[in-house]
This record gives C-alpha cells, structure tokens and sequence, in this order.
C-alpha cells in the first residue's frame, strides 16, 4: 500500500474500492502486505488530521497524530531504532531511510497472551535534542509489513530493505 496524502483521503480511497476489507482478507489468509508512509498510517485504528478524525484498518492499536517537533513536517534522513530480531532491518542497523511526514504514531500500546507474538517496533526520532518527537518508523509483524519512511527513496538501503521483503515472499 503506497502512501501519498492525508490520511482521511486515503482511508476514503481505501473504502471505495474496498482495500481495506482486501488487506483484512489478505492477512486472514496469511498473504503478505507492505504499507510506506501513509500506507502504514492507515493500518492503525485511527488518525487525527487537521481537526478530522478518521477511522483506519485498525490492524493495530494506535493513533496517527501530528508530531510534536519545532519543525514540521519532518523531511530528510534519518536513522532508525529496531529491536533485536528485526529481519526487516538485518544488515541495515545503521542506515538512514528517507522520511516526509507530519504525522505519526507516537504512542504504542499492544496487549499480548501467551498466544500471540508482539509484533517488532521500529522508532525514530525527529527535533533537536531535548525537544524531539518519538514515534513509529516501522512495523513488523507475520505478514504484515510497514514504513514510515520512504524504502523507494532510501538509496541502497531501501533497495536492501525492499529485496529483505521480496525474499520473504518467496520464503513462504
């Protein structure tokens, strides 16, 4: 899923031609599906753009909302903090992906049992020192995959992380 444009627009997008039920059914099935950008915002329960609250795919628990930072949007290189056993970032630790965004998931919270798995946050941070904004960069979870940033624009690292998502495909 692509991600260019406001939230409630794309979730609008997504409702006229039925995606959203398509990725659920997707999912439900096992099959993989890969959101950049907008495209992830919209997998969590829902965003608050300009005032508009919008119901999302609600994937998972959380709210997309502006970032807190002197300067918005938030527009160039930036590194990235995966957890331990990330295959997403696997060689890429220390990379810097592409990000154009002013809004974000900037709190997390996900109750699991002993029957499911969490799935794997990756965060970054945008602002100065003392006055940055955490919020989501990435999502892992089973066949459902997402980016804040932008892997097209990345460079190598985005190439790199792209064919990590290809081969996972493949993988079965």
């Amino acid at each position: 899923m692509p991600g260019v444009g406001a939230y409630a627009a794309c979730m609008a997008g997504l409702r006229a031609v039925k995606g959203d039920r398509l990725i659920g059914r997707r999912l439900a099935g096992g099959r993989p599906v890969l959101g950049i950008c907008v495209g992830m915002q919209v997998l969590f329960a829902r965003g608050v753009e300009h005032g508009v609250e919008t119901e999302g795919c609600d994937e998972w628990p959380g709210v997309v909302e502006r970032l807190q930072a002197p300067v918005v949007p938030h527009m160039g290189w930036n590194t990235v903090q995966a957890p331990e056993g990330s295959r997403m970032f696997a060689g890429l630790e220390d990379e810097r992906f592409y990000f154009v965004h002013s809004y974000g998931v900037r709190e997390w919270t996900l109750v699991t049992n002993d029957r499911t798995r969490a799935p794997l946050v990756t965060w970054a941070e945008h602002g100065p020192a003392g006055a940055s904004d955490r919020f989501v960069a990435a999502v892992e979870n089973g066949p459902l995959w997402a980016t804040q940033f932008h892997p097209e624009k990345s460079g190598d690292a985005g190439a790199a992380l792209l064919r990590t998502w290809v081969t996972t495909l493949a993988a079965g």
